[in-house]
């Protein structure tokens, strides 16, 4: 009788998820990238989606601070079985700062979100780009060519195609709060692009999870109220969702080019728009899918000027 002891064999998910790796792998870096950056988009959507409906029920910083405490509580079971030594990042403060920055713009967004259709909430995110490129300039010193600078008022012109025609109406301010919290968000993805130089992927995701829970504590224990039976459910999916996208979002700045993936952001809106008719019977307007396509079209000429080799 053989008395080796049986090999543990990996939880099932986790088998799938290695086959998925070593396939990707043989793809061009590129094209990873850009299939990265898909899946994240796509996993957002859904879970801004699923967020803008809690944020109707529970307070919405209550919101903000239980959607990262299920994704933190959603990668933990990861962490204990490779072991915390695993996870220990290689400087704090990295992590914390990027934390108390997303942190800032999710207090505006989650202001915003139960008030403004998702498709309009897509078109808005599409400045975080212009944003970033602007914020590359100005911290880490990249040259802002005539090409960079068409592009970001391109943007900005879509932008006040999208807000401009609703400040008479009562979404107004929501979109502007909203629109606040994009350069604050641009910051969050510089710092993350310059994490995944020393960081893994896994590793941004959980710190991400335990600094914004952290700094959202205070905030919504002050207008705390506790969720349903469904809403915990809902935050758990919200888990699920938020730490594969960031992940999704992670593995695309690790493997290329910031401009490279911004390609396929357009593919946000249709997902929104699709969504946000579905869910919540939202009707994109004319002025949301106008100014949406000029900020579209601002991103991708930019996309494909940086690709070019120089």
């Amino acid at each position: 009788m053989n008395h080796a002891p049986a090999r543990r064999r990996r939880p099932l998910i986790l088998r799938h998820a290695a086959v998925v790796q070593r396939r990707a792998q043989r793809l061009p870096a590129t094209l990873r990238g850009v299939l990265w950056a898909a899946a994240a988009g796509l996993l957002f959507v859904m879970l801004n989606t699923l967020l803008r409906e809690l944020a109707r029920q529970v307070n919405p910083q209550v919101t903000q601070f239980v959607r990262y405490l299920a994704g933190m509580l959603v990668v933990l079971p990861f962490v204990l079985r490779s072991g915390l030594q695993s996870y220990r990042p290689q400087a704090y403060s990295g992590h914390f700062t990027r934390g108390a920055v997303h942190t800032l713009g999710l207090l505006l967004w989650f202001v915003a979100v139960p008030h403004i259709p998702i498709a309009e909430t897509t078109a808005i995110s599409f400045t975080t780009p212009i944003f970033a490129m602007i914020g590359a300039v100005l911290v880490f010193r990249e040259p802002m060519r005539a090409d960079r600078w068409i592009a970001a008022s391109m943007g900005m012109a879509g932008v006040l195609v999208v807000v401009g025609a609703q400040l008479t109406g009562a979404g107004g301010l929501h979109s502007l709060v909203m629109l606040a919290s994009a350069p604050l968000f641009a910051a969050s993805f510089l710092l993350t692009k310059a994490l995944t130089r020393t960081e893994r992927a896994e590793v941004i995701v959980l710190w991400q999870a335990i600094s914004i829970s952290l700094f959202s504590l205070p905030i919504a224990l002050l207008q705390w109220q506790w969720p349903t039976a469904a809403q915990w459910v809902g935050f758990a999916v919200c888990g699920v969702l938020g730490s594969l996208g960031h992940y999704c979002l992670t593995q695309s700045l690790a493997v290329t080019d910031v401009s490279t993936t911004q390609s396929v952001k357009f593919l946000d809106l249709v997902w929104a728009s699709l969504l946000g008719w579905v869910v919540f019977s939202d009707v994109p307007s004319q002025s949301t899918l106008l100014g949406g396509a000029v900020i579209c079209a601002s991103v991708l000429w930019l996309a494909r000027r940086e690709s070019r080799p120089r």
